[in-house]
C-alpha cells in the first residue's frame, strides 16, 4: 500500500459490544487516490464476508463519500486528509468519513431529482448515499458523514 494509506485493523471482542472488525485508513485529498482507496475497503468488506448481497450498495457509498470529502470538503488540497473508518459486524457495515474542511449545511444541498437540477453533472453523491444506505447522518457541521447498511439475516 502506498503512503496515501494508513492501516489500522482491529478485532474487538467484548461482552459490552458485538464482535466486529474495524479498518481505518486515511488518504491525501487527491481525486486520483479515491478509487484505489475505495477498492481497499471493498476488498476488506468482501474478505470479512460481513455484507453478503449488499456489497455494491456499500461500494457506491465508499466512492461517493470520499469523493465529496476530497472535492467539496478539502477542496482538493493534497495537504489535507480524508479519514474513513469501516466497521464490519455480524449484522452489517458502518462507515464514517471525515474531512478537514469547513463542513456544509446538508439542508442547503439541492435535490438532484428536482426540475432544474436533473441535468446537472454533479450533486448526486448525497442522494445516492441516502438511497443505498439504511442510515446516513452528517455531524461536525457536515465534515463527518456516518453511514450504516444492514445485511439480511443469515
Amino acid at each position: 500500500m502506498s503512503e496515501r494509506h494508513m492501516f489500522k485493523s482491529l478485532l474487538r471482542l467484548s461482552h459490552h459490544t458485538r464482535p466486529h472488525i474495524q479498518l481505518e485508513l486515511s488518504m491525501r485529498s487527491e481525486v486520483t487516490a479515491i478509487s484505489p482507496f475505495a477498492d481497499s475497503f471493498v476488498h476488506f468488506i468482501k474478505r470479512c464476508r460481513c455484507a453478503l448481497g449488499i456489497e455494491r450498495e456499500i461500494e457506491v457509498a465508499l466512492r461517493e463519500a470520499p469523493a465529496n470529502a476530497v472535492v467539496h470538503g478539502n477542496k482538493k488540497d493534497p495537504g489535507k486528509r480524508v479519514y474513513v473508518s469501516c466497521c464490519c459486524e455480524t449484522d452489517g457495515v458502518s462507515l464514517v468519513v471525515r474531512d478537514e474542511g469547513q463542513g456544509f449545511d446538508v439542508n442547503a444541498v439541492p435535490d438532484p431529482t428536482a426540475p432544474g437540477h436533473i441535468e446537472s453533472d454533479h450533486g448526486r453523491g448525497i442522494y445516492l448515499m441516502r438511497a443505498l444506505m439504511d442510515e446516513v447522518r452528517f455531524e461536525g457541521d457536515g465534515a463527518v458523514v456516518y453511514m450504516r447498511k444492514k445485511c439480511a439475516r443469515r
